[in-house]
């Protein structure tokens, strides 16, 4: 029987590959299966992943998103848990074994993650999500040095899915329409979404600090055009389909001291601005309907 399905998408990734998938193989939790989907890579990434025989590949002709691609290796894993698992990630030889034993020592927690450092050094990537007064999104404590106050485990608002270990159960409770990723975001938010729509239906999320990765991460100050798009307007699907009218209220001073000037730059700087809006319009009616 299969424990853990790890689930990862690949697009023009042959530089994180070996590092990713090797770490994974050596875990040691049992029982795992990893399925793989490649969103239409034209460099040697579906070479490399053919060199590893048990995982499962699922290939895409064009790239259809973190979304729809997790959704694609979700439907089809068997796992009593589901890893979501980013190719620039390097798990430490426990982390899933780690992660599942506190899941399954604590049943009313339905997601977790570990302790996510930079390849490089003792900085911290992600210690989690979290969620600002004014709605703004954050990895918990990203750039502080590793120390002594985070070798405990706390409760976090969800956890980040680069990599994140799910119940499956959660997974069935939460998915709509069958998906599990919300497709219209593509990617960056929607483990903020799925965290949100988990605890509307109660269950909690944990950081658990014994288990640790690695992650390579690009330089915020090279983000380009389209992930600010998808930044900008997927945070506001994000508030229309999760956040309450009294919440959207008292925070409505908070959205105007950050998203004005937000606005007012993104308007002058961005290519894909008025796309967003235009989206965020044409979708606003039935995230509101979804909310309800």
């Amino acid at each position: 029987m299969v424990c853990v399905s790890v689930v990862i998408v690949t697009w023009n990734a042959q530089k994180f590959i070996r590092n990713c998938v090797n770490a994974v193989f050596s875990q040691v939790a049992g029982n795992i299966e990893v399925i793989v989907v490649d969103n239409g890579s034209t460099d040697q990434t579906l070479r490399i992943l053919k060199e590893y025989a048990p995982l499962k590949l699922i290939v895409n002709t064009e790239n259809k998103g973190f979304c729809f691609a997790n959704n694609q290796a979700i439907k089809q894993a068997k796992g009593k848990y589901i890893l979501t698992l980013n190719i620039d990630i390097m798990l430490e030889k426990n982390y899933i074994y780690i992660l599942m034993q506190y899941l399954e020592k604590y049943k009313k927690v339905g997601m977790v993650q570990g302790k996510f450092l930079t390849m490089e050094g003792n900085i911290i990537d992600s210690l989690g999500l979290s969620l600002s007064r004014a709605k703004r999104l954050f990895n918990i404590a990203q750039g502080r040095n590793d120390g002594i106050e985070y070798a405990k485990d706390r409760e976090i608002f969800g956890p980040c899915a680069a990599a994140a270990l799910y119940r499956k159960e959660l997974i069935n409770q939460i998915s709509i329409r069958g998906d599990f990723f919300d497709n219209r975001f593509f990617f960056l938010v929607e483990d903020f979404d799925v965290a949100w729509r988990a605890r509307h239906f109660g269950w909690k999320a944990m950081y658990v600090h014994q288990a640790v990765c690695r992650h390579f991460r690009g330089s915020a100050k090279h983000k380009n055009t389209f992930k600010q798009y998808l930044s900008f307007r997927n945070r506001y699907f994000l508030l229309l389909k999760n956040c309450s009218l009294p919440e959207l209220f008292l925070s409505l001073p908070y959205f105007l001291i950050y998203d004005l000037p937000r606005l007012f730059f993104l308007f002058f700087t961005n290519q894909y601005f008025f796309k967003a809006i235009r989206e965020l319009f044409q979708t606003c009616p039935q995230l509101i309907k979804e909310r309800k």
